[in-house]
């Protein structure tokens, strides 16, 4: 090495101290891409492999199935994202302003995202259940009549996003540390000049809070762009399927109305063993989350640069 200039062996140093990432990116990112990308040109049953060309995706543009998956995906994002961010935030914002009993509120709040995925999608179904669950008893006794929350097409996603909001807990931690981080003069200074609760909140809360806003934003649209378990497991307990020998299951229960794409996906590619197809809607899948992350990004940024 005594030979070699200086330059180069701090280039050796800097790629053995990243080669561990380098070989987790290739071996975990790059690699599955590229295979995705490859078999999509193909027939790929598992067994047998037969070039087909754009087929796959003359297919995709024709699947009704696969649109309507991508649509209520599409809505999860637009509606259940939003919808958690802002609950999340604001529990995390009446935590901070309770004098006493901060403590038993933050684990009340918390402990339903310990909850396991499974047990909890049935215990929240059986709730909403519209003859015998507590949820729909207790408006009736207000004169409201409850929806069938998984039965009815119209109201399966809104019961997808309550439950997603029962589960906010995380969040919830990540928004409290941030909302107790913000620093105790500002809002003084604010109150000396006059400003009241909610000015306080725009102009010294948000900014401050700005970054854990955008890692919330961002981690809940990859998220739910990856929803499967929960409107599957909701689904199945609502059409009342088990998993008895010779049955079968087509996940949307009711009438399509909770398909994802993830599920269309998974129905695709490991019930249909249309292999090749389903790495068509994994590309789709990866550029609808790479396009919704670089808008926000772009967005904050652009928030960020106005603020300033």
């Amino acid at each position: 090495m005594a030979g070699v200039p200086l330059r180069r062996r701090e280039g050796f140093r800097a790629l053995l101290w990243l080669s561990p990432w380098l070989v987790g990116f290739g071996v975990f990112f790059a690699y599955p891409l590229l295979a995705t990308v490859y078999f999509s040109f193909f027939n790929y049953d598992l067994f047998s492999l037969k070039f087909n060309g754009l087929a796959n995706y003359r297919y995709f543009m024709q699947d009704e199935r696969a649109w309507l998956s991508i649509r209520n995906t599409a809505w999860l994002v637009v509606v259940m994202v939003p919808a958690q961010v802002l609950f999340a935030l604001g529990v995390a914002q009446l935590v901070t302003k309770l004098k006493s009993g901060v403590g038993f509120f933050r684990t009340l709040f918390y402990l339903p995202s310990l909850v396991p995925v499974t047990a909890g999608t049935v215990a929240f179904v059986f709730l909403l259940n519209p003859a015998t669950g507590p949820v729909n008893r207790i408006l009736s006794l207000v004169g409201i009549s409850g929806p069938d929350w998984f039965g009815d097409k119209d109201w399966s996603k809104p019961g997808l996003t309550l439950l997603a909001m029962w589960s906010v807990g995380n969040i919830m931690v990540i928004f409290l540390a941030a909302l107790l981080d913000v620093p105790r003069h500002l809002y003084e200074a604010a109150a000396i000049d006059g400003a009241g609760a909610w000015r306080q909140f725009r102009s010294i809360t948000l900014p401050t809070i700005r970054p854990v806003l955008m890692f919330s934003a961002v981690t809940g649209v990859i998220y739910t762009l990856q929803y499967f378990t929960q409107a599957m497991i909701a689904s199945r307990v609502a059409a009342g399927v088990t998993d008895a020998p010779g049955t079968s299951f087509v996940p949307g229960y009711p009438e399509m109305s909770t398909l994802t794409l993830p599920q269309w996906l998974f129905q695709t590619g490991f019930r249909d063993y249309a292999m090749g197809y389903a790495c068509v809607l994994a590309l789709v899948l990866f550029a609808a989350s790479m396009a919704f992350t670089l808008i926000l990004l772009r967005q904050f940024r652009g928030f960020e640069e106005v603020a300033e």
